[in-house]
């Protein structure tokens, strides 16, 4: 046998491995979804959170960590300029003092009005009452100076008196005459006014007093708009402020000092405490899985075992499906996704490859 059909059996023999190899290949289906439901192993993965400003803008002034440093849950981070936002918080306090002073003072002029509507009424009655006295005093003067004349006369048709003497008694009981008239018109013009116009004008004094609660109750509403732009303010100053949500490590600082900040742009990059693994499982092993259940799998360096709560279990896109075609007739639909993550351990760190055995599914 030459060389030249030693190289042609060669090379038929290597195709026919070739096609031989492939058939099998696709017989049992071995793209990397499979492979990966065989071995059910998986990179442990640290979250990581984007952190950034809340609605806020500004010139960052303050950077307190740097990559590497670990944060804990309220520490510090970074810090925005406040100085307009103290400025605007100042101008507001100011503004709901002067707010609380207009309030006071209205409502300390509406207490004063109606105490005048009332002082008015009590002197208006109290008037009256003097009146009343003053008349009643006229009439028994009136009566006594016509007893005076009366008995004079009497005397002067006797002869025992003067008439000069009844004169000056007539003069006396015509004063006290007028002077009753008199002290009736002052009662009758006071009986008129607490009746009539000086009632209603002692109403009208109560109306605008009460109206004045209108007033009051304008300020005070004002006042509260005031203290909820103050509100809004102190929330905004708080955002200024940069703190983790939680515990974990800075892997990187995306912003310096100096640097003017926009809204919701990432500024720091946190490793989480919260780390997971993603294992692939066939249908048959999902069944007996859910979420929240716990599960135990092993360090492939070390063989540590790591207890974990799977946190999601969903159908995985077959190799068929990712190319957009079909092998075998149909499409790879049979393996689930298992999202795990793990209780936190002293030797654990991310990027070990943990795996899951067989039993822990059988098990179950």
């Amino acid at each position: 046998m030459n060389t030249k059909q030693k190289a042609m059996r060669t090379g038929m023999v290597f195709i026919a491995l070739l096609i031989i190899g492939g058939l099998v290949l696709m017989y049992k289906g071995n793209d990397a979804l499979v492979l990966a439901t065989e071995k059910k192993e998986g990179i442990l993965t640290a979250e990581q959170v984007k952190m950034s400003f809340d609605s806020v803008s500004g010139r960052l002034i303050k950077e307190a960590v740097k990559e590497g440093d670990f944060v804990k849950k309220g520490d510090v981070i970074m810090e925005l300029d406040s100085t307009d936002t103290d400025l605007s918080i100042a101008k507001l306090k100011t503004q709901i003092a002067q707010m609380e002073a207009q309030i006071a003072s209205t409502s300390g002029t509406q207490g004063i009005n109606f105490m005048k509507a009332d002082t008015d009424e009590s002197q208006s009655y109290r008037g009256i009452d003097q009146q009343q006295a003053a008349l009643q005093s006229a009439s028994v003067t009136l009566k006594n100076a016509q007893i005076d004349y009366n008995r004079k006369a009497s005397l002067v048709e006797a002869g025992a008196i003067a008439q000069s003497q009844l004169d000056d008694a007539e003069m006396t009981l015509n004063v006290a005459r007028a002077n009753v008239e008199q002290q009736k018109q002052l009662l009758s013009k006071l009986t008129a006014a607490t009746n009539g116009s000086g009632t209603d004008t002692i109403a009208q004094e109560r109306q605008a007093a009460a109206n004045m609660a209108n007033d009051v109750e304008a300020l005070r509403q004002q006042k509260a708009a005031l203290e909820v732009q103050l509100k809004e303010l102190e929330v905004a100053k708080e955002r200024l402020t940069l703190r983790a949500p939680e515990d974990g490590k800075i892997l990187k600082v995306l912003a310096k000092e100096g640097e003017m900040i926009s809204p919701s742009t990432p500024v720091v990059l946190l490793e989480s405490n919260r780390s997971y693994y993603d294992i692939y499982v066939s249908e048959k092993q999902a069944a007996g899985l859910s979420e929240g259940m716990e599960i135990t799998g092993t360090t492939v360096a070390g063989e540590k075992q790591v207890t974990g709560t799977v946190r999601l279990l969903t159908q995985a896109p077959g190799f068929a499906d990712l190319k957009q075609s079909r092998e075998k007739g149909q499409s790879d639909l049979s393996a689930f996704q298992v999202r795990i993550y793990i209780d936190k351990q002293d030797g654990i760190l991310p990027g070990m490859t943990i795996g899951v055995k067989d039993s822990e599914f059988t098990k179950r």
